[in-house]
């Protein structure tokens, strides 16, 4: 088999998993943080328990993270030597930064958030949150700065025997793709922690246990997750699809399924790519509406896949297609959702309306396959590109490791990371099953549970 192929579908696959565990830890560590700030200004004891129960969970996501993270970085050496070699002068700095700053500060404060609250006391153990939330933050902006170079190449200068060095730093730290693309995606990441959260405190609800902690989450997570899903469409996602538009048309016209150039295009909500007759079968569109939200103007013209050689075209439009239409229709599905459960807790008929607790629960998964849907938006939106415009997908390969080699050690990740799956839904299924009220107080702390 095509080494290039397997290389790209191990690095997928591996990104793919490990990604499920920092769009969650970064969601919780905001509102980990949040529930130890209303601890300390209301002094009521049930939300410090609230805040180490999940921080538990956290720390579950942040080994499992940790433990499916270092492999990706290897593949750059294994799976990628070409384009390390041209392209490490700029990715080696950023994440060094990462390591060295983000994920220094963000496991140091864990562990005193975990185990320091008896030996440090309340303000430090506040303070301590505060910093697991920024470093896992800061974890997240130097990944996705390695992510914005690749898209839209700044700051740098071509060396004589050849690949690209760092030319200016500032110009890499706030390329304009990072500052449009981060805002998005830790907004997904608030909307997985914000419904894994009402997820749970709605299966308690659901269950008669640990009820004044479900209550306490499903009405957090409604709240926060109403906030992020309407941010992830509004300015978060308009922004980036702007972004987009400016620097990558082909993606954008690959994405809505745009075949010909149009003025007055369309928003397709439905259809099917037709790669042979390269239209768009039976499409439902929303006529002018993709002319207008991205130039404002009814009338303004859209580029199609037409416009640009083939040799240009991402190498597999149907799945960006499909992969982006998932990512908003899903979009669209949570802030209905959301919002319909918000008005429900406005007017106090959420705790007890069951068919809504259940549609809570059962959409924990779907903001996982969400965000790894606009993933897939975004990396194959930039083929047939690993660097877009300077280093071809197909250039930057090991030339050394075979197509063999490579199937081999992405079965045997398939089979370790099946392992770590099934150990991360036991652990936290444990957490979750002896819910936060077993756990013992610390000494000299107030009870404060009283309802």
């Amino acid at each position: 088999m095509d080494a290039t192929i397997l290389s790209r579908f191990q690095f997928g696959f591996t990104i793919t998993f490990h990604y499920i565990f920092p769009q969650v830890t970064m969601g919780l560590a905001l509102l980990i943080f949040v529930l130890k700030t209303r601890y300390m200004r209301s002094g009521d004891e049930a939300h410090n328990r609230a805040a180490r129960f999940w921080a538990k969970i956290f720390a579950i996501g942040f080994v499992m993270g940790v433990v499916t993270g270092i492999p990706m970085e290897f593949q750059f050496g294994t799976n990628w030597a070409r384009f390390s070699a041209f392209a490490g002068g700029i990715i080696a700095h950023t994440l060094a930064m990462e390591g060295a700053f983000a994920f220094f500060l963000e496991s140091v404060f864990l562990g005193i958030f975990l185990f320091g609250e008896r030996r440090f006391g309340q303000r430090i153990h506040w303070f301590s949150s505060l910093m697991v939330f920024l470093g896992t933050w800061m974890s997240a902006y130097f990944i996705m700065a390695t992510m914005a170079w690749m898209q839209n190449p700044v700051g740098y200068r071509v060396m004589e025997g050849g690949g690209v060095d760092i030319a200016n730093y500032w110009q890499v730290l706030f390329n304009p793709w990072l500052l449009a693309s981060l805002p998005h995606n830790q907004g997904g990441s608030v909307v997985t922690g914000a419904f894994v959260m009402a997820g749970i405190g709605a299966f308690y609800l659901l269950s008669g246990r640990h009820e004044r902690y479900g209550k306490m989450f499903v009405k957090l997570g409604v709240v926060v997750g109403l906030i992020a899903s309407l941010f992830q469409l509004f300015p978060s996602g308009d922004l980036q699809g702007r972004q987009v538009a400016e620097k990558q048309p082909i993606k954008l016209a690959a994405m809505e399924g745009l075949f010909r150039t149009e003025r007055g295009a369309g928003i397709a909500i439905l259809g099917q790519p037709d790669m042979e007759n390269k239209r768009l079968d039976n499409p439902i569109i929303v006529p002018w509406a993709l002319s207008f939200l991205t130039y404002q103007n009814w009338k303004a013209e859209i580029k199609g896949l037409d416009a640009f050689p083939e040799s240009e075209w991402p190498d597999n439009i149907p799945l960006l297609y499909y992969a982006y239409h998932i990512m908003v229709g899903l979009g669209t599905i949570f802030i209905a959702v959301m919002g319909l459960a918000a008005l429900m807790l406005w007017r106090r008929k959420l705790y007890t309306s069951r068919p809504m607790l259940w549609i809570l629960m059962l959409l924990m998964p779907f903001p996982f396959i969400a965000n790894t849907a606009g993933w897939m938006t975004t990396e194959l939106g930039r083929q047939p590109y690993l660097v877009y415009g300077l280093m071809r997908t197909s250039e930057g390969t090991s030339l050394q490791v075979s197509g063999g080699n490579i199937l081999f050690t992405l079965l045997g990740f398939m089979g370790m990371y099946f392992l770590l799956g099934v150990l991360y839904l036991f652990l936290t299924a444990r957490v979750v099953s002896h819910g936060p009220e077993v756990e013992p107080l610390p000494p000299g702390t107030a009870q404060g549970l009283s309802a």
